[in-house]
C-alpha cells in the first residue's frame, strides 16, 4: 500500500476491485482545507478513462506486474502473435489489449507485455519505431524543412504529416507516443 501523494503517471493500482493505469496526477492543497489528489486513470479492462479525487492520506494498493520482453512476430487479422524472447513461447494478444499501438508494430520489434496474475494488460511500445512510407505526394525538388508537411501513408497503415522531402519508399522515425514524424532512419 502506498500514500495517494505517491502515485505517479504509468503506475498501475487496485482500486474498485479493478486495475487502473495512471494518466495524471495533480496534488493540490487549496488554502485552509485538506489536501488532496485528483487522479485521472484508465480502467484497464473496460478502457473507460475516470477521474477520482483521493484525500492526501488514503492508502491505494499498487498493484505487482510482471514484465517479459516479448518479439512481434505477425497477425492474422484477429489474433496479433508474440514470442518471449526468454523462453521462446508464443502468445497472441488481441486488439482490446494492444489498442492503438497496433499502428507501429511491424515484425521483429520487440516490446515489453505487463502481466496480471499471467493474464496479459498492457504493452509497452519503445519511444520510436522506423516504418516505410507507402504512399505520398512526390517530394520537392530542393525543398528543405519548413513548417509545410503533407500527410504519408506507411506500412502498418498510419497517416502521419511529413515534410516535403520524403518520398514514397523512405524509411521514417514515427514517435509512438505522439504518433508524430520525428526525422529520416
Amino acid at each position: 500500500m502506498i500514500s495517494a501523494t505517491q502515485m505517479r503517471p504509468g503506475m498501475v493500482i487496485k482500486f474498485n476491485n479493478d486495475l487502473y493505469a495512471i494518466f495524471s496526477v495533480l496534488h493540490r492543497t487549496p488554502g485552509n482545507l485538506r489536501g488532496f489528489v485528483q487522479a485521472k486513470m484508465r480502467n484497464l479492462r473496460s478502457g473507460n478513462m475516470t477521474e477520482h479525487r483521493f484525500s492526501s492520506e488514503d492508502r491505494v494498493e499498487r498493484a505487482l506486474l510482471d514484465e517479459h520482453e516479448m518479439e512481434y512476430l505477425y497477425d492474422d487479422g484477429e489474433f496479433y502473435y508474440f514470442m518471449n524472447t526468454g523462453n521462446y513461447e508464443q502468445m497472441h494478444l488481441t486488439r482490446d489489449v494492444l489498442g492503438d499501438g497496433v499502428q507501429y508494430l511491424v515484425p521483429q520489434l520487440k516490446v515489453n507485455v505487463e502481466f496480471y496474475e499471467g493474464r496479459p494488460i498492457s504493452v509497452e511500445l519503445p519511444a520510436t519505431v522506423d516504418l516505410t512510407v507507402v504512399e505520398t505526394e512526390p517530394g520537392l525538388k530542393g525543398a528543405t524543412v519548413s513548417n509545410v508537411t503533407k500527410p504519408a501513408k506507411l506500412e502498418t497503415g498510419l497517416v502521419v504529416q511529413v515534410p516535403p522531402f520524403i518520398n514514397a519508399g523512405e524509411k521514417i522515425r514515427v514517435s509512438t507516443a505522439e504518433g508524430t514524424y520525428q526525422e529520416r532512419a
